[in-house]
């Protein structure tokens, strides 16, 4: 069992926070920064497919699902996006109401999304938004191995840090992961560690250090090569 509690970040938005881990869902410099930075800024708007897989380890709060759904509302409705989830254990719905996403984005459509995002099945594809799919999948990340996926066009690596959960940022699951990826794919992550940008080389990825998010010094990039 994992024992939440709500806290405001840096930017004025909220994010949960495990107390006996001192681990938090978003980065206590800003949640809303931090996701338009990483998944948004190096990552959805660099990829140009008509159609575009994204992954997600892990869905959590949904708000990285939330920035991604508003940056396609606001800029081209012609992409269909087809998003998978990984969760293994989700948020409930009284933090999704405190934590309240909805109010720090100008589109109101955006607070009905949200409920539709956390009202949705797990393990089915739901149409969220017009050309916008959505598969929730409650799993272990390393059961990614046995998922039926498409061609992954855009992985937003978001696991918790490695001093908290190190085997998530090891090679057996970036291994895993690269599996399900086209080549020319992107991964971007909110990392910078020296041990995750060897072992993404070594699964032959091009890794490129970034500018990070507000509090962060650096992030990584990494495009799948075969």
């Amino acid at each position: 069992m994992i024992n939440r509690e709500i806290i405001t970040t840096k930017d004025g938005s909220k994010t949960l926070y495990i107390n006996n881990l001192n681990e938090s869902y978003h980065s206590q410099y800003g949640a809303l920064q931090e996701a338009e930075h990483v998944f948004i800024n190096n990552g959805f708007i660099k990829i140009n497919n008509y159609q575009i897989n994204i992954l997600e380890l892990g869905l959590g709060t949904g708000l990285n699902l939330l920035v991604t759904i508003n940056e396609l509302l606001k800029n081209d409705k012609n992409h269909i996006i087809h998003y998978f989830g990984i969760e293994k254990y989700p948020v409930n719905e009284s933090e999704i109401e405190v934590l309240s996403y909805a109010k720090h984005f100008k589109n109101p459509e955006i607070a009905l999304l949200e409920k539709k995002i956390h009202a949705a099945a797990w393990n089915e594809m739901i149409e969220i938004t017009p050309n916008f799919y959505l598969t929730k999948i409650k799993a272990d990340f390393f059961d990614i191995k046995n998922l039926e996926l498409p061609p992954i066009d855009l992985v937003y690596f978001d696991c918790f840090g490695a001093k908290v959960q190190p085997d998530l940022w090891e090679k057996d699951l970036f291994e895993i992961v690269a599996d399900k990826m086209r080549i020319n794919g992107l991964l971007t992550t909110y990392s910078s560690k020296g041990s995750v940008r060897r072992c993404l080389q070594e699964l032959n990825f091009e890794v490129q250090k970034l500018a990070g998010p507000p509090g962060k010094r650096e992030m990584l990039n990494a495009i799948k090569l075969s």
